[in-house]
């Protein structure tokens, strides 16, 4: 861009445009102290950068490959500051840093539009954040990582949980002070409370999970719907996060074409492993293994080599079952009834389990619930629910969280004697025979749960205290 040019020009490359008889990069780079990149891949070249001023900025943007990688850089210049739009090298520029955040403070101090001020403070928020100090949160979620201020953390990390707490009050600040907030924030302090209860309602919960994922010396996890966006993308966060190394389940060419197609940078080999849904030498392995597993089960040979071509789920739990990945996910769709089947026939239960169940967790402002049975057992017994309770206890213990268990009724504590209430009342004396360790009480209604209050109101001597987090349904 320079003046006078008048070919694929506009009104914001104008704003630009300076005197100069220079017509290419390589004759403006000289002698530059910054690169701002928001263009194509590969245009930098590392002769350019070689010509460019002492301690030079090089913001190579342009996603997912950049305008000059970073080791090309640093092959020249070993004083140069860089950043790029990607999670796999240091000082990542996203807009994932800011946008969530200006929405939040813009949302809750109403105002009328998105202006200059807003974004100005958004970008001081985050700048003052990233030469803050670092919490405790920050270093374990980005174990091993550079996270003090300097060339290789100019900017904050995009999951950092206290972008949220910076950002939005600045941005909702700015929006009062230059006059477009129709609902000025009152009470700041209230404010913040607020924030960090959406902030923290889920970090708390996941941040031991991703720890131990992290520090795991077996991480090989198969995807059982390899082909899927929801899961393609996953697995791109899965291995920039260092979590565990993917085995997607799928046609290696429809994988490989949605990733280009979704813009990631997941390559096979490097990043992922496969296993060919068309054509794998595991394939008569697997069916052969399959048949013996549930030939006095009604699977015929011809079935059996059928489900292992066709049944995502079935091929999941065959891979866990050689040892060939340490865990599998499924069920992005289907019912759990659907995968559930397969799972029973190749990996089946536990040693001394004897009820599948389902856990499911509701992670709100300020706590997080969890839910058993919600989607196998429709009229589970007492003695089926005893486990289930004492086995969803054992893995809420695993991710850090204290269990209370509550056993839910439309009975309160003796208020009826319908068998579904005699039910409940058993289940809890088994549990507190089977596992004295657990806080458990019931029967109770739902709001007497959740209610520490209320509940000691009308039954002050239970063992229960505080806000149960573990509702078993009847």
């Amino acid at each position: 861009v320079y003046a006078g040019r008048t070919e694929l020009m506009d009104p914001d490359k104008a704003a630009f445009a300076q005197k100069t008889e220079a017509r290419t990069l390589r004759e403006v780079i000289a002698g530059a102290d910054v690169f701002l990149g928001l263009s194509a891949g590969g245009v930098l070249k590392s002769d350019m950068v070689a010509t460019m001023a002492d301690r030079p900025l090089i913001f190579a943007l342009a996603n997912p490959t950049p305008e000059i990688q970073p080791e090309d850089v640093l092959k020249v210049r070993g004083d140069a500051i860089m950043a790029t739009g990607r999670t796999d090298y240091p000082n990542q520029v996203n807009n994932v840093l800011c946008f969530p955040y200006i929405f939040r403070g813009a949302l809750d101090s109403g105002a009328t539009t998105i202006n200059v001020e807003m974004e100005i403070a958004a970008v001081h928020a985050i700048a003052e954040l990233a030469q803050a100090e670092q919490s405790e949160v920050v270093a374990a979620a980005y174990v091993g990582a550079t996270l003090s201020f300097g060339p290789e953390y100019l900017i904050p990390k995009p999951f950092d949980p206290r972008l949220m707490m910076r950002i939005a009050p600045a941005v909702a600040q700015a929006a009062m002070d230059s006059g477009v907030a129709a609902r000025p924030i009152q009470d700041w302090d209230a404010y913040r409370e607020k924030l960090q209860s959406f902030v923290y309602a889920s970090g708390n919960t996941m941040k031991p999970i991703f720890t131990a994922a992290k520090r795991a010396p077996n991480k090989r996890v198969a995807f059982a719907e390899g082909e899927e966006e929801r899961i393609l993308r996953a697995a791109q966060v899965v291995v920039d996060e260092g979590l565990a190394r993917p085995t997607l389940v799928g046609r290696p060419a429809v994988m490989a074409e949605r990733i280009e197609r979704f813009g990631l940078r997941l390559q096979h080999g490097r990043d992922y492993d496969v296993v060919n849904v068309e054509h794998d030498d595991r394939y008569r392995d697997y069916w052969q293994t399959y048949l013996r597993m549930t030939e006095r089960k009604g699977v015929t040979q011809q079935l059996a080599k059928i489900e292992m071509r066709r049944r995502l789920t079935l091929i999941s739990a065959m891979l866990l079952h050689k040892g060939e990945v340490d865990g599998m996910l499924c069920g992005t769709w289907g019912t759990t009834a659907t995968h559930l089947h397969y799972l029973d026939q190749v990996i089946g239960k536990r040693a001394g389990v004897k009820t599948y169940a389902c856990m499911n967790g509701l992670i709100l402002p300020g706590r997080q619930v969890m839910l058993v049975d919600t989607h196998v057992n429709y009229d589970p017994t007492a003695e089926q629910l005893a486990e289930i309770t004492i086995l969803a206890a054992q893995e809420m213990c695993r991710f850090g969280l204290a269990p209370k268990a509550a056993l839910l009724s439309h009975s309160n504590f003796g208020t009826s004697d319908k068998p579904s209430a005699l039910k409940m009342r058993d289940t809890l004396a088994l549990i507190q025979q089977l596992a004295p360790w657990l806080e458990v009480d019931g029967e109770m209604h739902g709001d007497t749960a959740l209610d520490a209050g209320y509940r000691r109101q009308i039954m002050p001597h239970s063992p229960l205290t505080g806000e149960a987090n573990l509702l078993v349904l009847p």
